[in-house]
C-alpha cells in the first residue's frame, strides 16, 4: 500500500543471488513461495517467512545478447552493409550523371532567369517576415500572448 514492497517471480532469477542482492539495497522483509514460484521483499522490519526455495542443480546460465544485436555487431554484416551503400551510391551517381547530360540543355537556357528567381524568393521571404512581425504585433496590442 506504500509502494515499499514488490512480489517478484523467480522464473529467470536465482532466488539465493536475487535476495542477497535485495538485501544489500536495504530491503529487509522476505517471503519465499516456491510452490508459487515468487518472493516477497519489502522495507519493513527485518523478518523471514516461507519455505526456501530448492536448490537448482545448475546455476543459471547467462543470457546470450539478442540474436539482431549480435548480427549487428558482427563484420559480416558491417562489410554487407557498406558493400549496399558503395552500390546504391555507385547506381545514383551513374543515374545522376545521365539526368544531368539530358537537362544541361534545357537548364542553360534558364541561366539568365535564375538572378530575378533568386531576388523573388528573398522578396517572398522579407513578406514572410513582414507578416510574422505583422501578426506578432497585432497579437500583442489585443493582448492575445
Amino acid at each position: 500500500m506504500d509502494g515499499t514492497a514488490f512480489d517478484i517471480a523467480m522464473a529467470n532469477h536465482d532466488p539465493g543471488a536475487f535476495e542477497a542482492a535485495a538485501r544489500a539495497v536495504g530491503f529487509q522483509g522476505f517471503g519465499t513461495y516456491p510452490r508459487s514460484g515468487f518472493m516477497h521483499i519489502d522495507l519493513g522490519p527485518v523478518r523471514r517467512w516461507g519455505e526456501p526455495f530448492p536448490a537448482r542443480p545448475t546455476p543459471f546460465a547467462t543470457e546470450p545478447p539478442p540474436a539482431r544485436e549480435r548480427l549487428a555487431t558482427s563484420r559480416t554484416m558491417k562489410g554487407g552493409g557498406t558493400a549496399g551503400v558503395a552500390t546504391i551510391g555507385a547506381a545514383g551517381v551513374e543515374v545522376a550523371e545521365e539526368i544531368l547530360a539530358e537537362t544541361q540543355g534545357a537548364l542553360e537556357q534558364l541561366v539568365p532567369y535564375l538572378d530575378g528567381l533568386r531576388w523573388a524568393f528573398i522578396a517572398l521571404a522579407i513578406a514572410g517576415i513582414g507578416l510574422a512581425i505583422y501578426a506578432r504585433l497585432d497579437d500583442w496590442k489585443k493582448a492575445r500572448r
